[in-house]
């Protein structure tokens, strides 16, 4: 039987290869998955985005990346839609593709095709499963639902929707996130 699954390092020389630089791509389960998204999702991300970056900024308590910054999260490289990463965890820039740093949160923004398979959904809660396991909190968004899953390891899931107030925790205790802010008019 012959492992169809690709390493790391498989990876990353496809991942890295000229053809492949406008491509946003993830090592999931030992797949390459392409990460595609729409304008909606990517607005949705970028607001939570500015949300936490002009909290975290003015303190100068980190760095957040975009829906182009990579990690690699339990052996697996993600691209999550923003992610911040406090000067706590990691003092400094990196210019690696995939850093081996697990941020303090991570942002995944769903986009219509995330969850339409039970293999697109086997892959998210996979995600998940890591990105908790890493130490990381994730804000699972739903912009069609107007909803945010706040997972935290160790604790239930909260679900936050309009009229609803996210609080933050450890490096971002004092951030506050209104849930109908997020949402483009």
């Amino acid at each position: 039987m012959f492992n169809t699954r690709l390493s790391v390092e498989e990876f990353m020389k496809i991942a890295l290869a000229p053809e492949n630089a406008d491509r946003r791509l993830q090592l999931i389960d030992g797949e390459i998955v392409e990460v595609v998204s729409n304008n909606k999702a990517s607005s949705t991300g970028m607001r939570i985005a500015t949300f936490v970056n002009g909290f975290a900024l003015p303190r100068n308590l980190g760095e957040m990346t975009g829906a182009d910054g990579g990690y690699t999260i339990e052996g697996e490289q993600y691209i999550p839609d923003c992610a911040f990463t406090s000067y706590a965890r990691y003092p400094h820039s990196t210019t690696e593709a995939y850093p081996d740093i697990a941020p303090d949160l991570v942002v995944e923004v769903l986009s219509p095709g995330n969850m339409n398979s039970p293999n697109e959904r086997e892959k998210m809660f996979r995600k998940i499963g890591n990105y908790l396991a890493a130490g990381c909190e994730l804000w699972l968004v739903y912009p069609e639902d107007k909803k945010l899953e706040r997972y935290i390891q160790g604790e239930a899931v909260r679900t936050y929707r309009n009229g609803d107030a996210l609080e933050g925790r450890g490096i971002l205790e004092g951030f506050r996130l209104e849930i109908s802010n997020i949402w483009p008019r």
